[in-house]
Order: C-alpha cells, then structure tokens, then sequence
C-alpha cells in the first residue's frame, strides 16, 4: 500500500521564475564579447541550448528564440557558402526575436561581419569562446540547470547515513539536532542543520545543502552552536547530498495506530518529486540515532530488491495455509 502524505508545512518555496543575467555567463566561462554589449543584462531563462543549423538553411519553422544560440564549426561553414544575400537574410531572422538571449560562436571561429552589424543593432550580445561546441554546450547546460533548477528550503537536518541523505523534519524541540549529532558520532555525515537548501534537478532529484552562513554548524539545545567539522574532523560533514528518505520524527500518541510491519510506503513531496517517508514516533527509551541507521539500511535492501516485511506475510500466508490443509 502506497500512501502520499502532502504534509510540508516547512517547506518555503522559491516560486520566483529563475533568470540568469548573459553577464554571468560571460563571467562564469570567460567568453569574448564580440558585439551587442547593450545586451548583456538580457535574462536567459531556460537551460536548453539551441544550434541554429535548420535556420542556417532557412528553415526558422520551429526556431526556439528563448534559448541560448550556439553557432558551431559546422553551422558557420555552411553559412559561408550561401549568397551574400542568404547571409543578411539567415541573420536578420536570427536576431529578429526580443527573447533571443545571446549568440554564442565556438573553436574561435571568426564571426560573420553580418551578425555583428545585426546584433549591434538589435543590441543582442554575440560572444565567442575557443572551445569545442560539445564540450562548451555541456558545460553551459550544466551551470544553467544548476543557476535555474527549482529550490526550497526546508526546516530540518540532512544527514549522509551508509551512503543514504536522509531528511530529518519534525517539529522544533523533537530531537533533530541531537539525533544527528549521535549520528555523526557514530561515522556518518552531517550536510545541514536546521534550515536545508534543496533544488530539484531536471530529472527531479533533489539536491540538498546548508547555507553558506550555518555550514558545518550543529544547534545543540543547552550546549550551543557547534562546529562539527571542527570537532569531529573533515570526514564527519559534506557540503551537498542527494535527499532519498524523508525521516519524520514526532511526539508518540498513544492513540495512534503506527506502521509496525511496514508495508505501508508513504511519501512526501518535495517541490514537484515524491520521496520516500518513514515516521518514527519519539518517546523515551528509544534510541534514534540507531533506528534511523536501521531504517537507512532498510530503505537499501529495498533498493535492491529484499523486503523483509513482504517476505514475512508471504511466508506467514503459507504457513496459515498448510495449517488449514492439515486441519482439513
């Protein structure tokens, strides 16, 4: 049984539509600027980049303006051996868009004197860079899906357990803090404390990390802040971390029905991804830090396809049915 449990109430996302400024990309990979400086403070505001070599033929059909546009080896070769008039025609149509955010040139290829006299005019920034057109695309998408990727932060901590980030959440007071400082006592990770910065990729994996001011830092009640790398040493935190399991902690109701075989798989949802959630109840006694490592290495074994819980009630099935053959 599968149940989805919406219940984010710390989450605070970010619903601001994300932009990158074309200034930053100049910054970020130490691209020349050829032309169209007037426009460097044009938002780029999609991580997909576009090679215009349909357009270079004429073909505009389905043209994306939105992207970053990336003129190769391949598309300027082909470009030199059109008519001149082809040539004013294919960059006219290049830059007729207001959304076009910049025209990247690759391998240090000369730019056309067309697209400078265009882009000068339609103050569309052309910029050039002498590395391969792969090499530069990827590099590009990358920092682009990073700079635009959704993000929340959310109350709670982030630990790395047996390789697994898990998401600590509960309420304020319930233990968070001092569950992961037993857990970095005993060899595991620290990544955040009290407020996680999370972005969610383009193949909705979530991506944690600390903010800048409180990294390293640990909020221990009756002690104080501490600084864990200081402490425990360089091996005992990591600045980032992949979120796979959600851990909520909370008071124990002694009316409440608990999970006590766990079939039931609940989830959480993170911005627009669903993650897999334990609740453990917290009462005196318990020992969390050493459920929570169980419950890491649970989640693994299913992972990899070993479910002790379904493997019991399966086994449990087959006992009661023998029983009954042998009554009858």
């Amino acid at each position: 049984m599968v149940l989805n449990l919406s219940r984010n109430a710390s989450e605070r996302k970010n619903t601001m539509p994300k932009k990158v400024k074309v200034s930053e990309l100049v910054n970020q990979f130490g691209l020349e600027v050829v032309s169209g400086e007037q426009g460097l403070k044009r938002s780029i505001t999609v991580d997909d980049l576009y090679r215009p070599g349909l357009e270079m033929a004429g073909y505009f059909e389905y043209h994306p303006p939105e992207r970053v546009q990336i003129l190769g080896k391949t598309e300027l070769a082909f470009y030199e051996m059109l008519p001149i008039e082809e040539r004013k025609d294919r960059m006219e149509r290049l830059c007729s868009s207001e959304e076009t955010p910049c025209i990247i040139v690759t391998r240090s290829w000369e730019v056309p004197q067309e697209l400078i006299e265009i882009s000068s005019n339609k103050q569309i920034p052309v910029l050039r860079s002498s590395m391969a057109t792969t090499i530069l695309s990827s590099r590009i998408t990358s920092f682009l899906e990073r700079k635009l990727a959704p993000t929340a932060t959310i109350h709670g901590v982030l630990v790395d357990v047996y390789g697994v980030g898990m998401l600590i959440t509960g309420s304020s007071g319930i233990g968070k803090s001092e569950t992961a400082l037993e857990l970095v006592k005993r060899g595991h990770r620290l990544i955040a404390d009290d407020a996680v910065e999370i972005r969610q990729t383009s193949d909705n994996q979530l991506h944690g990390s600390a903010p800048e001011l409180i990294r390293h830092l640990l909020e221990i009640r009756g002690v104080g802040i501490i600084n864990v790398m200081t402490l425990f040493g360089a091996g005992a935190i990591r600045n980032n971390k992949r979120i796979t399991l959600v851990v909520r902690l909370e008071a124990w109701q002694q009316e409440k029905q608990y999970d006590r075989l766990g079939l039931d798989e609940e989830t959480t949802r993170i911005i627009d991804t669903d993650v897999p959630l334990v609740t453990i109840p917290v009462r005196p006694g318990r020992n969390l830090a050493v459920i929570i490592e169980v419950a890491a290495m649970n989640f693994r074994l299913k992972r990899m396809g070993y479910n002790a819980a379904l493997q019991f009630t399966t086994k449990l099935t087959e006992t009661i049915a023998e029983d009954i053959d042998d009554l009858d």
